[in-house]
């Protein structure tokens, strides 16, 4: 059983798709970072420093707290605030990996599109030309 998991955990897929998981997490602090220290400051900028996280209704009569940390410590809330923010977060990271993703599908037509070079018939091939040619003129 030992063996049969080490060839399974070998395997070509298997080890492709740990890297793709690693450097997918990797990838992601990086987009995450790039929302909340760059984008979020700009949005936050541009609103006038609107802060949707700390929007929140009570739900019970014992919260009267002014932000939403505390006021989830005194009971209910309904907090619509973060998920206004998750959601703006998720749209901007969707948007930048659709970017990423477009460019990556440009690059890879243009490639495609490149005019392979021109390659030099092997000695064989023009050897079986000239025979070719040959047999027609007789």
């Amino acid at each position: 059983m030992l063996k049969e998991f080490r060839e399974f955990a070998m395997k070509g897929n298997v080890v492709d798709l740990a890297v793709g998981v690693i450097i997918g997490a990797a990838f992601g602090a990086i987009v995450n970072s790039l929302v909340a220290d760059v984008i979020m400051p700009i949005i936050g900028a541009i609103t006038g420093g609107l802060d949707f996280s700390n929007y929140f209704i009570p739900l019970s009569k014992t919260v009267n707290a002014g932000n939403l940390a505390d006021a989830k410590k005194q009971g209910a809330v309904l907090a619509y605030g973060s998920f206004l923010t998750i959601t703006l977060n998720f749209l901007i990271v969707a948007f930048v990996m659709f970017m990423i993703i477009r460019l990556m599908n440009k690059l890879k037509r243009k490639q495609e599109a490149a005019p392979a070079a021109p390659t030099k018939p092997t000695a064989e091939v023009e050897l079986l030309t000239e025979i070719r040619d040959l047999l027609k003129k007789a």
